[in-house]
């Protein structure tokens, strides 16, 4: 790609947050076809096609309400499972399609997906199958009570569900071997994560191992059973900063060490972002470990399987991005590879390990035109105490890099990271003549054991100094203004831009929260059910429990709203009103609180999203807003559309 300067084209919100083309693609376990997301009636939905051409490409589902981000083929290439929602609300159902039925997709109501969980308010976790179990699917359902999953077994040709398990109150996770065996994940007081033999029956207990709960924010991930059902691949962090590949030996408790990389942690973003692939990639037909991603500055993947090394060495040529997403079929000689790109998002391959043959299947966004996209460059920024911050800036092409308007962009979680890798907000902010800087801050998950619990106690405090030493590191080394620079998250970021514009209001000329929190005490009493027994390893362990009164009070300190009277800087609050984990109150009180100031705040809620925005045209209305107030707060010219 050239480095020549040039006039860069005024790209429009659609460009960056409109429908792909096509997206998500994968092939079928007989090799024979690939299914793939598209549009279809304005809504994402499944589509498929022959991968030789001697099938026209079909859309095999009909949500016309919400986009389908997240689907499954089956061990059966005529059934396809797919995931949804209602609007936002969670209450996520699995579906099945027959892909023999010439109507698939149509939307005839004769012709319509068949919901395998078909009850209202209930929502599936956990949606694993087996290699071991054949037509079958393993489901963590919470028909009974919304705070305890049970485990279920679906038979995917009939509908037909069978309880393995029903969850005594206390079980956070199980596992069900081929053979029957039963093992369960709790929690104790304290937070440690026990796992146990569960005998079935009477419900007796055989302590198979402890992990510490500190240690697993988001409960002990990777945690896979191994084919045999003798063992669990997890993320290990027992005698090591970093979370290596370890096997979990199930019948004495023993880790063995499988993998490991000097320097990275295993890359485990797909426990807060689903749709993002496993740091585990298995063989198809056996479901064996045939390689694991790492993740720094960039991916790194071992294979753990010599014919999974060819076919690696051959995959990484199609690209100078990650490997993203992968599939092939049974045999292991047909694949479909996707790539991670900081100016070329989602370039989808085919494979052919018989014969050599590649071709690329398609670009999701083919009118992006890589040159005109800009860099994602890899920083580390060293915070007042020392601790190295690893980031990554993002400056306009064409423009010289000094004295830019900046917009600190920060991520959720806050147990999460930001990659390398295309970002759409951090593109169209580019785009504008804006610099981006994505700051992974204290507690950040992927850099090791003790970054993340540098974290504890630290909201509000170090973890958003951190946020300031990195402004001021792009404002010394020449990159930014100091008077144009923008906060802009969401979730945790949100709560971070309100921290931003309370605690330190002089700092930012504007401020764009997304589904923040603005009192963490309300926070954590409206979170829905099922997120509250894990609350120990996260929330309480890393800011307070409520509970508790001394911690109650310094959860309030600690909450921006407590601190509104300090807003002065121009604020843009964005809300999902079916959102179940930051609340609509959340948004709604310190939305109020500033108009009873008479302080004006530009505030947008969608009716029919929930945490975070999934249909094309609520992210178009939400980023064109966020543009032009951009423009008027920091300068530059905004989307031109309606």
């Amino acid at each position: 790609m050239s480095d020549i300067p040039r006039e860069v084209p005024h790209l429009a919100v659609e460009d960056f947050f409109g429908a792909p083309v096509r997206s998500n693609a994968s092939i079928s376990p007989d090799g024979t076809r690939i299914a793939y997301l598209a549009p279809w009636q304005g809504r994402l939905n499944v589509w498929v096609e022959s991968v030789d051409g001697g099938e026209e490409a079909r859309c095999v589902t009909s949500d016309g309400n919400r986009s389908v981000h997240t689907y499954h083929w089956t061990d059966d290439p005529r059934w396809l499972l797919y995931e949804q929602d209602g609007d936002g609300d969670e209450n996520w159902h699995v579906y099945r399609v027959d892909l023999d039925d010439a109507d698939a997709g149509s939307d005839d109501p004769a012709a319509v997906a068949v919901d395998l969980t078909p009850f209202p308010g209930a929502t599936v976790a956990g949606f694993e199958m087996s290699v071991s179990r054949p037509g079958k699917a393993l489901l963590h359902l919470n028909r009974r009570n919304p705070a305890e999953f049970d485990l279920y077994e679906a038979d995917i040709a009939t509908g037909e569900l069978t309880v393995l398990a029903e969850n005594p109150g206390h079980v956070a996770g199980w596992l069900h071997t081929p053979g029957g065996d039963l093992y369960a994940q709790t929690l104790t007081a304290d937070g440690d994560i026990e796992l146990a033999q569960w005998e079935i029956g009477t419900g007796a207990l055989r302590l198979v191992t402890t992990f510490d709960g500190s240690d697993h924010p988001l409960g002990v991930e990777p945690f896979q059973l191994t084919p045999d059902g003798t063992g669990v691949w997890i993320g290990s962090h027992r005698d090591t900063d970093r979370t290596c590949l370890a096997r979990l030996d199930l019948a004495t408790g023993e880790q063995t060490e499988v993998d490991g990389h000097p320097e990275f942690d295993l890359d485990t973003r797909a426990v807060v972002f689903p749709t993002m692939p496993s740091p585990l990639i298995r063989d198809r037909a056996t479901g064996e470990l045939i390689g694991a991603r790492y993740l720094g500055e960039r991916q790194v993947i071992h294979a753990l399987d010599p014919h999974f090394a060819e076919v690696l060495q051959k995959l990484e040529k199609l690209s100078d991005g990650d490997l993203s997403a992968v599939s092939s079929d049974a045999s292991g000689q047909r694949w479909v590879a996707r790539f991670t790109h900081d100016r070329d998002p989602g370039a989808t391959f085919f494979y052919d390990h018989t014969t050599g043959e590649s071709r690329l299947l398609f670009r999701p966004f083919p009118h992006l035109d890589p040159e005109v996209l800009a860099p994602m460059t890899p920083v580390t920024i060293r915070a007042r105490d020392g601790l190295d911050l690893p980031s990554y800036l993002t400056l306009p092409v064409g423009v010289e890099p000094a004295g830019l308007p900046l917009v600190l962009l920060v991520h959720g979680g806050p147990w999460s990271r930001d990659s390398w890798g295309f970002n759409p907000v951090a593109q169209l902010l580019a785009n504008r003549g804006h610099a981006v800087l994505q700051v992974n801050f204290r507690g950040s998950t992927g850099y090791g054991k003790a970054f993340l619990k540098a974290g504890i106690g630290e909201l509000a405090g170090k973890m958003h100094d951190d946020l300031i030493d990195a402004v001021d590191w792009a404002v010394d080394q020449g990159y930014a203004d100091r008077e144009r620079v923008a906060i802009f998250g969401g979730s945790y970021g949100g709560y971070a831009a309100l921290v931003g514009v309370t605690f330190t209001p002089d700092v930012f000329a504007a401020a764009i929260d997304a589904f923040g929190i603005s009192n963490l005490v309300t926070y954590l009493g409206s979170l829905p059910e099922f997120a509250k027994p894990q609350l120990a390893n996260n929330w309480f362990l890393y800011a307070g429990d409520p509970s508790v009164p001394e911690q109650k009070a310094d959860l309030l300190a600690r909450s921006p709203l407590g601190r509104v009277d300090q807003i002065r800087t121009p604020l843009m609050v964005v809300q999902g009103a079916n959102d179940v984990r930051v609340v609509k109150a959340e948004s709604d009180q310190i939305v109020d609180a500033l108009r009873a100031r008479g302080v004006d705040v530009e505030y947008m809620v969608k009716d029919n999203e929930g945490h975070g925005f999934v249909n094309p045209e609520n992210n178009i209305d939400m980023y064109r807003a966020a543009d032009r107030f951009l423009a008027r707060h920091l300068g530059g010219r905004a989307d031109s559309g309606a």
